[in-house]
């Protein structure tokens, strides 16, 4: 097959997989707060309020994946085999979504999150191990760039579309006996169910695994640590720990948006629907831009996009703070329009991270370490997701601005790591416009 625009055959399958299921698991975000709220969930809530356990139960993937991703992307490593475990993540993410139906307590619904928080942990880092091992050092920008791409289409979409499915319910399903009714939750989790098993059938049939040499651990663990300080001694942090450093700031910055939704609606005097557009905004820049900036850092070099990157995303999570406090554009555009826009070049600022930063730990990346060497990205990704919307809700007590703030000035530590921590792998093919070499 020949590649589109550099990008692996493969890796376009690969991406088809991950946007099927991600849509049937971003599905979750928005019906499992709805199912909860209602008299299908029963039972001790362990002295915590509705509200709070609702929290915790959309944070437990998170807090579940993330430790898990090195161990399991070094385990891919050893055995030299990606596509079983992406499989057999896809089995456990398609029986959990399923058993939702069933689900009757909320002791039920924890243990089925942390079911598919494991198959989070085989599905993420040996999918991201695998786009590295399929592309080249000339086009894995290119290629990451269109795996998250896909990815993010697939999470964006499922929010949208999961309100319409509970709210269409019930459905009259007809069967051999006669009609059966189901109602719109159950819907939603067998779609969610159809669709992880949809990306199980794209890799079984359109994924094989490359020629990668088993990593031998002669008398290490498999399961050892990940590397802090620079081995070379060059620098004071070893350059993918430090990417993941940054990874974990920008996550934070992009999710402390997240659980402030009613008093960002109450002071934009807007609805949820203005909310949910803004939280989208990020998403939409993510899936406008990754691919051509990935595509990009094969020419110009992976350091100064990031570079460029996260000194945008000190501004841009900063505003989000001060809207409407900060009245420079109040007469050009509603202040909910201008959170918008600044959510948007958060999602600028993120797509010339994100895409670039795995590439560049691709670039780090020895032939048969990509599992866990792209583990640490993705691991720190996950654990800046769950813990940015607990983090805002424990520091708006102080004010709206104060999470926002904080956030920035990760994100300000952030440029620091990049300019002094890490160094371009690959030799940039041609000079930035204007901008130049990063060194």
């Amino acid at each position: 097959m020949k590649r589109l625009f550099g990008v692996n055959p493969q890796v376009l399958a690969l991406a088809l997989a991950r946007m099927s299921e991600s849509v049937g698991n971003s599905f979750l975000v928005v019906v499992l707060p709805l199912f909860i709220a209602t008299d299908f969930v029963t039972g001790a809530t362990f002295g915590l309020t509705e509200v709070f356990i609702t929290g915790v139960i959309l944070s437990i993937f998170g807090f579940v994946n993330s430790p898990l991703q090195p161990f399991t992307g070094r385990l891919s490593d050893s055995t030299g085999k990606r596509k079983v475990f992406v499989l057999f993540g896809l089995v456990l993410i398609a029986a959990a979504s399923f058993a939702y139906s069933l689900a009757t307590s909320y002791w039920h619904l924890v243990g089925l999150r942390v079911l598919q928080g494991v198959a989070g942990a085989f599905i993420i880092p040996t999918t991201v191990a695998l786009v590295n091992d399929l592309a080249t050092e000339d086009n894995r920008g290119g290629n990451m760039g269109t795996y998250n791409t896909f990815r993010l289409v697939g999470f964006g979409v499922g929010p949208i579309a999961a309100g319409g499915v509970v709210a269409a319910g019930p459905y009259s399903v007809p069967v051999a006996a006669g009609t059966v009714t189901i109602t719109g939750f159950d819907a939603a989790f067998y779609f969610a169910a159809a669709t992880a098993t949809l990306a199980f059938f794209l890799v079984v049939f359109l994924i094989r695994d490359p020629d990668i040499e088993p990593k031998a651990d002669d008398d290490e663990s498999v399961l050892d640590g990940i590397a802090i300080r620079d081995p070379s001694g060059e620098n004071l942090l070893d350059p993918v720990f430090a990417l993941g450093v940054v990874s974990f700031f920008m996550a934070v910055g992009i999710a402390v948006f997240a659980t402030l939704g009613d008093i960002v609606n109450t002071r934009l005097d807007q609805g949820p629907e203005m909310f949910g557009l803004q939280f989208a905004a990020f998403v939409l820049a993510q899936i406008l831009l990754q691919a051509p900036i990935g595509r990009a850092t094969d020419f110009y070099g992976r350091k100064a996009f990031i570079v460029v990157g996260t000194v945008l995303l000190v501004p841009t999570t900063f505003v989000q703070g001060i809207i409407p406090d900060a009245t420079l554009l109040s007469g050009v555009m509603s202040d909910s329009w201008l959170m918008f826009l600044a959510r948007f070049l958060q999602g600028v600022a993120g797509a010339m991270v994100f895409a670039p930063a795995l590439a560049l730990a691709g670039d780090l990346a020895p032939a048969n370490e990509s599992g866990s060497t792209l583990s640490v990205l993705t691991m720190a990704f996950g654990f800046g997701v769950a813990v940015g919307p607990l983090l805002s809700g424990f520091l708006v007590a102080w004010g709206f601005a104060v999470p926002f703030a904080f956030a920035a000035a990760l994100a300000a530590v952030g440029v620091g790591i990049v300019l002094t921590q890490i160094d371009e792998v690959v030799t940039p093919k041609r000079a930035i416009p204007f901008v130049g070499y990063v060194t």
